[in-house]
């Protein structure tokens, strides 16, 4: 497969030692590689290694991986008691006791339910021992995601090469015109001479040169020749099994420049109204490759 989308949702799932594990990824598209994740608390130690396994998968896009642990507890997951904390509350309740004149009343009940108190902590040993089902799970998500987007891959490169053929039909037009045009400004150009001089000898050696002049400023031959050179290569990018869409957005710039170098170089109303659709095509060929990995 050539050109990915950089849109696109996968999920995964499994089972092991009575956890359930499940991962989902949302990408979108970016212009750099960006990996958001969330992990269950405790987990943080397995981060490098998600960051780059999802790095084999994506190389440019908004990436959102979501991993969530359910079921039963491992082992390893100990419980805490933040004694220091424990011993602030008993100051302050005797504090308050004392204020108010009565008796202090601590209760462990009380205490153990306020936030911080009891610390769940896990291992990183242990964690690092479930990277092979973490794995395996994020792996599903990826494979997944990468199918849609190979998918919608397919249909965008679809849509690019048909409006490049459209693109190409409108550059053949402009230059089987290019001939007609310049026999009528060549014609235009000598009745107007003509009609100044009146009777006067005209001279035909400068007038072949000013309407030489004529020709070479209406020239677009160059352009429309880097134009099917950048079409050649516009499609050779479409076949390549790694991430152009960088690489296919500064080619349009390429196209871009030749079609205004033709508009400039060509005052006619017809060819105006064929660089625009031009303009057009590039500019509808350039919002699809903001979703080209």
């Amino acid at each position: 497969m050539a050109c990915k989308s950089m849109t696109g949702f996968g999920r995964g799932e499994s089972t092991a030692g009575g956890r359930v594990w499940m991962a989902e990824i949302r990408c979108v598209n970016n212009r750099y590689l960006d990996v958001k994740i969330k992990l269950p608390s405790g987990y943080a130690v397995l981060e490098e290694q998600i960051r780059k396994k999802v790095g084999t998968f994506h190389q440019r896009g908004r990436v959102d991986l979501l991993l969530v642990a359910s079921g039963n507890i491992p082992e390893t997951v100990t419980l805490q008691v933040n004694l220091e904390l424990v011993r602030a509350y008993k100051v302050a309740l005797t504090q308050i006791a004392d204020e108010l004149g009565t008796q202090p009343v601590f209760d462990p009940t009380f205490v153990a339910s306020r936030p911080e108190v009891l610390v769940q902590e896990q291992q990183s040993e242990a964690v690092e021992s479930l990277w092979p089902m973490v794995e395996e799970t994020i792996e599903q998500a990826l494979i997944s995601c990468d199918t849609m987007r190979q998918q919608e891959g397919v249909a965008l490169i679809g849509d690019l090469l048909g409006r490049m053929d459209g693109f190409t039909r409108i550059i053949e037009q402009i230059k089987l015109t290019i001939p007609e045009l310049l026999k009528q400004r060549e014609q235009v150009l000598g009745e107007r001479v003509q009609k100044l001089l009146g009777n006067v000898q005209l001279d035909e050696q400068r007038l072949c040169q000013e309407l030489a002049i004529l020709a070479d400023k209406t020239d677009v031959t160059e352009e429309i020749v880097r134009l099917h050179s950048h079409i050649d290569q516009f499609r050779m990018f479409l076949t390549e099994k790694e991430a152009v869409g960088r690489k296919l957005d500064f080619l349009l710039q390429e196209f871009l420049r030749e079609v205004n170098t033709i508009a400039s170089k060509i005052n006619d109303a017809a060819i105006a109204t064929l660089t625009v659709e031009l303009k057009s095509e590039l500019e509808k060929m350039r919002e699809q490759i903001q979703n080209i990995e």
